[in-house]
């Protein structure tokens, strides 16, 4: 029986993952796509520390080379991350013709369109499911299931260090952020250097892919706003239960025909929002269809098993490319290569939501009326506003809820009342996902 050969590069957490799927639903794997699925070789760096999974000595190897020019291998899994040598390992393969299959959300993010465009060229298949939600196929489900429908709006959880961070805040009242982040660190759901996660890099890198699946969008990190986690204060943390909100670190995709806005920052979402009790690390994933109304998509995003499982997903779907003998018939975005799509980012100046905004202001008579004015020149509208404490003389923090308000407008208002004589330093801000306060 014909078989499939894989090589995989990296060998780390999902790498062997993927060699435990392999090895324990191989035969399960085989009954239902129809072949087998060879594991040939496996390169990493460190061959010698123990994965927790059995494999054979002979197919282990330091050098990528001995996958990347064996004739032999029909797919090439790249788990190293990081662009390079990633990026030349999977041009690499793509230039002798072997489908590749990668969980590289910043590689494709940043290079995808030299990749993609040299997998047309070869006439391979480039698979990337794994590099957004982890165990959640929505990328196929974005390209395929619901194709037929705009894409209204897409508000995401795709980070779970963030989201367990935020979980423990909410859960924890007064915990500061960094002791969370200490936290999340001693558990394992935090690396060393967290920087790509809590400053929303992360979640940046895979918004660009689902742009590219919804509105052909081939953006960059560059064309989208970008705001992590650092500075969260546990006071607003409270204010936002206060209000029935929950703060979460969402990626935010909202169609407006010619236009997109693509954001990641902290928002503050409705208690009652399927995506606020998205809690821990899990993700989530909310999406409005013009013809199938609204959606969820939940899961674990990121861990070995739940990883892995995509990325074996993603080397049976190129295998089957293989033994039907047929190229790879459906874009890796779903749209034709050729195709320019009209649509364009929207610049963050111009995005309108509602919006929290909390003041250290002095507790005086007319210190309210002084903001409320600058808001008022910039046609901010307040919705509601609350001081939760008294401090004859000193100052105090007042917070603001607004309707619907340019994105521009409230910066330039917030540096203007952040110079005022009797606001203590600049307002703290925040963007809210609410239709209710329109």
């Amino acid at each position: 029986m014909k078989r499939i050969s894989v090589g995989l590069i990296g060998f780390g957490t999902v790498g062997s993952g993927v060699v435990k799927i392999l090895r324990e639903n191989g035969e399960v794997l085989r009954r239902r796509i129809g072949f087998p699925i060879e594991l040939r070789r496996i390169a990493d760096l460190d061959i010698v520390t123990d994965r927790g999974v059995e494999v054979e000595r002979s197919i282990l190897t330091t050098d990528a080379r001995a996958i990347l020019e064996d004739p032999e291998i029909d797919v090439v899994v790249e788990l190293i991350g990081g662009h390079e040598p990633a990026r030349t390992f999977i041009l690499s393969a793509i230039k002798s013709r072997k489908q590749v299959v990668t969980a590289n959300k910043a590689l494709l993010a940043d290079h995808g369109s030299e990749i993609l465009e040299a997998a047309r060229a070869a006439g391979v298949h480039i698979c990337f499911e794994a590099s957004v939600a982890g165990g959640i196929p929505i990328l196929k489900a974005l390209r395929e299931g619901l194709l037929a429908n705009r894409f209204e709006k897409i508000l995401a959880i795709l980070n779970g260090t963030c989201n367990f961070i935020l979980t423990a805040m909410n859960e924890n009242p007064g915990t500061p952020f960094d002791e969370t982040l200490r936290e999340a660190q001693r558990l394992g759901y935090a690396e060393a250097d967290p920087s790509l996660d809590i400053d929303g890099i992360d979640t940046a890198h895979k918004l660009v892919l689902v742009l590219g699946l919804t509105h052909g969008i081939r953006a960059t990190t560059k064309d989208i706003y970008v705001q992590g986690l650092r500075g969260i204060d546990p006071f607003d943390v409270f204010m936002a239960r206060e209000f029935s909100y929950k703060i979460k670190l969402l990626a935010v995709a909202t169609d407006h025909g010619e236009q997109v806005e693509a954001r990641v920052h902290p928002t503050m979402l409705p208690e009652t929002h399927p995506l606020a009790n998205v809690d821990g690390v899990f993700n989530g994933i909310f999406l409005r269809g013009d013809m199938v109304g609204e959606q969820l998509f939940y899961g674990r995003g990121a861990g070995r098993e739940p990883t892995a499982s995509a990325v074996v997903a993603d080397i049976v779907e190129a295998g089957r490319s293989l033994m039907s003998g047929r190229a790879c018939e459906i874009p890796p975005l779903g749209y034709p290569e050729a195709s320019d799509s009209f649509v364009r980012v929207m610049d963050m100046a111009d995005v309108k939501t509602n919006y929290y905004l909390r003041v250290q202001a002095l507790d005086k008579p007319g210190v309210l009326s002084k903001i409320a004015g600058i808001m008022a020149d910039y046609q901010i509208s307040i919705h509601s506003v609350v001081q939760k404490q008294r401090k004859n003389g000193g100052a105090v923090p007042v917070v603001f809820l607004t309707h619907l308000a340019r994105e521009a407008d409230v910066q330039q208002a917030c540096r203007q009342i952040g110079e005022l004589s009797v606001v203590q330093e600049a307002p703290v801000v925040f963007r809210i996902e609410d239709e209710s306060l329109a």
